[in-house]
């Protein structure tokens, strides 16, 4: 790598103050709506939707600083990538706090925590699950192939669709998805198919980790946990091939994990 001249360095302290000050900008916002949290559980849902904004800007900021570190000084700056990966997570945590961390659970059992949320569209849902969808692949992206953080963003992106599942009415999702004159037809479609592949993808990367990396039961549970989240959602949208394929990929995985126990293989 060639030395960074001084002038390259001036030049990159100069142009990334404007960032680092919209960064402490949202911060210190950050800090103020937190001040205001009280007892209103739906007034506090609609602050931490906003905490949660706030922590996807930041994030991409960071990401921003790091690109214009590579453009001027070609070097990735590590350092803000930590920083922008800590706060994707502080803005999952955010919408955990709204809609719970539940992996595998029917909507009854949270639809009183979505309720809170009752007038946030579901365009407006959709837009903030991209947003975090976006910040997290770009994080990921400006990481590289060779990260020392490959297992953990399995975690990552695990709590991100978890809570872009969570965060739907489940009850008009479905209704929107089977009515083709409804006017969330087609974004709730490719919401629910992008949601279910998701899902998919989740499962995969634990059972990789459970079995490439860690052998830890709670990576395998976690896996299976996220075939069953997906088969209930192709349960509600009438996927009933779909769903029995899921059941029997749930138990082949489930009866790989008692298996590995036995053996002392799992931990």
């Amino acid at each position: 790598m060639a030395k960074v001249s001084d002038v390259a360095r001036h030049d990159f302290q100069e142009r990334s103050e404007p960032y680092q000050q919209k960064i402490n900008e949202a911060l210190k916002q950050e800090n103020q709506i937190i001040a205001t949290i009280g007892s209103d559980n739906a007034a506090n849902a609609y602050k931490k939707v906003k905490l949660c904004e706030l922590m996807i800007y930041v994030a991409t900021t960071y990401i921003a600083l790091n690109n214009l570190s590579v453009e001027l000084l070609d070097v990735k700056n590590n350092d803000m990538l930590n920083d922008a990966r800590k706060i994707l997570y502080k803005a999952i945590i955010y919408l955990e706090e709204v809609v719970t961390p539940a992996i595998d659970v029917q909507y009854s059992e949270i639809e009183d925590k979505v309720a809170h949320l009752a007038k946030m569209s579901f365009n407006e849902r959709y837009l903030l699950v991209r947003k975090l969808g976006l910040a997290i692949r770009l994080l990921i992206d400006a990481y590289g192939d060779n990260t020392k953080w490959r297992w953990a963003f399995v975690e990552l992106n695990g709590r991100f669709v978890t809570v872009a599942k969570n965060i739907m009415d489940w009850k008009k999702t479905c209704k929107d998805y089977l009515d083709t004159q409804s006017a969330d037809y087609d974004n709730t479609v490719y919401y629910v198919r992008r949601i279910k592949k998701l899902l998919e993808q989740s499962g995969n990367q634990y059972r990789d980790r459970y079995e490439l990396s860690t052998h830890r039961l709670d990576d395998i549970r976690i896996a299976i946990n996220y075939v069953i989240a997906e088969r209930r959602i192709c349960l509600l949208t009438g996927e009933k091939d779909v769903a029995e394929e899921l059941k029997t990929k749930a138990q082949v995985w489930n009866e790989k994990m008692n298996h590995d126990k036995k053996k002392g293989i799992a931990k």
